[in-house]
């Protein structure tokens, strides 16, 4: 077996997932499934990189059917499509980060009023997080 051939183990160990994750992604269709040589299938080295790009993009917040469109880019797919599933993504992000934003907001002034209530007044935080909306 070459270096730039790998069985699924070393395979798994080298892009730091369990086989159970490679079998995984090749279900999905996410992963090619080399035909058998021998008693083992060999995988390409740049199959350790696809892995990591799946992983990161999962990282990232993209759904397994979305990074498997992203990587049709890289087989040579549809760059408006790509396009599109990673406006979609940019557009959830942003709306993630005013959400955060806003909670920032809230509960910078809740601890403040904690800090400022005595021991005799009730938490404003514990109070703003039974209130329901």
């Amino acid at each position: 077996m070459s270096e730039a051939q790998l069985t699924i183990g070393r395979l798994a160990q080298a892009a730091e997932v369990g086989i159970e994750t490679v079998r995984y992604y090749q279900q999905r269709k996410l992963l090619p499934v080399p035909a058998a040589s021998g008693a083992y299938r060999r995988y390409d080295q740049a199959v350790v990189q696809r892995i990591r790009f799946i992983k990161r993009a999962q990282e990232l917040g993209f759904s397994l059917d979305e990074i498997n469109q992203l990587l049709r880019l890289q087989d040579g797919g549809d760059r408006r499509a790509i396009r599109r599933i990673s406006s979609e993504r940019l557009a959830q992000i942003e709306n993630k980060l005013v959400d955060l934003k806003r909670m920032q907001r809230v509960l910078k002034h809740l601890v403040a009023e904690c800090k400022g209530a005595g021991t005799d007044h009730p938490c404003p935080i514990i109070e703003a997080l039974t209130v329901s909306s």
